[in-house]
């Protein structure tokens, strides 16, 4: 219980910072998308519907965080990425091969996301 708490105060503290940062930025790097978002943006799109229930990562969602989550949809709106996300297969592949975690293999219905959404990340474009 306690690495789990140190770890879920740790994990939401960083969520904080990069809400932060990206309340002043598009990207993590500034103005242009570089590796770390791509990094950053699987586990961004996995959180909702597979961490916060399954690993009990529930302080918050990113749907709570407003630059969070303009941000996920942002990336996801990136030409061709979209196709490459697969949301069933995402939690049916998590909810499925832990069977120590969810032994009933039960895969959640929800949560309805809708990354395709607007976004207000163009807020950051430089003026001409």
């Amino acid at each position: 219980q306690e690495a789990y708490k140190e770890a879920f105060g740790e994990l939401f503290q960083a969520l904080d910072a990069i809400e932060e940062r990206l309340s002043r930025q598009r990207y993590l790097a500034g103005e242009h998308i570089t590796e770390a978002d791509w990094r950053l943006f699987t586990t961004l799109v996995r959180f909702d519907p597979v961490y916060v229930g399954h690993f009990k990562c529930n302080l918050r969602r990113i749907a709570d965080y407003p630059n969070l989550s303009n941000y996920l949809r942002d990336l996801y709106q990136v030409p061709g990425v979209s196709g490459t996300v697969n949301l069933h297969h995402i939690k049916a592949h998590y909810y499925g091969s832990h069977k120590s975690i969810n032994p009933t293999g039960i895969v959640p219905v929800g949560p309805e996301l809708d990354y395709a959404a607007p976004h207000d990340r163009a807020r950051f474009r430089k003026a001409a």
